[in-house]
């Protein structure tokens, strides 16, 4: 799962309260930009099973600042449980899918949860570094309350939902691009059927306050569910896994690498496959904070040694059998981490 920080700040100051930074509005949560709080420090660590990040802020004004510091997780796709595509648990009723934790200087903090739902751009428009991290897409929250759709990542909730509605609502349905009908067919012993196309963002917050020239540290952890599956590469990679390399930035040295992680011992007829683990992490949102990140650390585990990993960035290093770190010193993120992970089939 992808989850980063975003500031929604608004001065304790009178005269600057409504002054566009953002925070809690009529219509939810709104996202902004302060000048009065610096990024000092990140610590950002990302596993397979785990991530945690520890932040040093700064007020560098002289009045406290108090506004809704808020952790979004990415779009999920409701309907990719049908896929198998996503790693989630089995009670998707629950409103904390990756059991977030919070501290604030040390003390855990309560974090409020809500989630909306948006309508996301397709597979083939822009990739994740030109996506705006406060506009994840087109949001229907309102839509799917109005017509009596749960807000849920249980797509067998939302389809009985969509299957109830009647010829009009269906219709309205379909006018807004929520969802797609199959007539079905009963001569053929073939029932009617849905498909919804809208994704559910969990959003975490709390409100802070930042005391004048004063330094708050923040840290949170979480479970990390990362998409992933079946995985086949060959080597040169084949037309069709070109927008793979392009977006994990996989050369020729780590090309070969996967080839030969994933060669079947028992001999090329059975297929070269292995699994393959996505994981995203929004970095952008630093830039809603004062500045560049004064210090960035990033440690990355890829599980096992015999994994192999592959990521858009500079300055990779590798520190032990299976971890890598990227230090950057006022750094200000221009894309976001997508990271692939490679593990080879276990063959008896």
């Amino acid at each position: 799962m992808r989850l980063s920080l975003v500031v929604a700040l608004l001065t304790t100051t009178p005269v600057l309260a409504n002054d566009g930074f953002g925070g809690l509005s009529a219509t939810g949560l709104t996202f902004g930009q302060t000048e009065a709080v610096a990024m000092e420090e990140e610590q950002l660590f990302i596993g397979l099973d785990r991530v945690t990040v520890d932040y040093v802020f700064r007020n560098i004004t002289d009045r406290e600042v108090t506004g809704e510091v808020i952790f979004p997780l990415p779009p999920v796709a409701v309907w990719s449980g049908y896929e198998g595509m996503m790693n989630l648990p089995e009670d998707l009723s629950q409103p904390d899918l990756v059991g977030f934790t919070a501290t604030v200087d040390g003390q855990p903090v309560a974090v409020t949860i809500d989630r909306i739902a948006v309508i996301e751009d397709g597979w083939d428009q822009p990739s994740p570094p030109t996506k705006q991290y406060d506009n994840p897409g087109r949001e229907v929250t309102a839509d799917l309350e109005r017509l009596g759709i749960p807000l849920t990542l249980d797509v067998e909730a939302a389809r009985e939902a969509l299957l109830a509605l009647p010829e009009d609502k269906r219709a309205e349905v379909m006018a807004l691009g929520l969802a797609e009908y199959s007539e079905g067919d009963a001569t053929q012993d073939i029932s009617p059927e849905v498909w919804g196309y809208w994704s559910i963002v969990t959003r975490y917050h709390w409100t802070q306050t930042f005391p004048a020239g004063k330094v708050v540290r923040i840290s949170h952890s979480y479970t990390n569910r990362p998409p992933g599956g079946l995985f086949y590469w060959s080597d040169p990679p084949e037309e069709y896994q070109a927008r793979l390399a392009e977006d994990y930035c996989i050369d020729q040295g780590t090309a070969r690498a996967i080839a030969r992680t994933l060669k079947n011992p028992q001999g090329e007829e059975y297929g070269d496959y292995g699994t393959a683990y996505y994981l995203s992490y929004v970095l952008r949102t630093a830039n809603s904070w004062a500045g560049p990140i004064g210090r960035f650390t990033l440690t990355l585990d890829k599980g096992a040694p015999e994994n192999v990993i592959s990521l858009c960035a500079e300055g990779v290093r590798k520190t032990g059998p299976t971890t890598f770190v990227i230090e950057k010193t006022d750094y200000a993120p221009d894309r976001d981490l997508e990271i692939l992970v490679v593990q080879p089939m276990t063959w008896e």
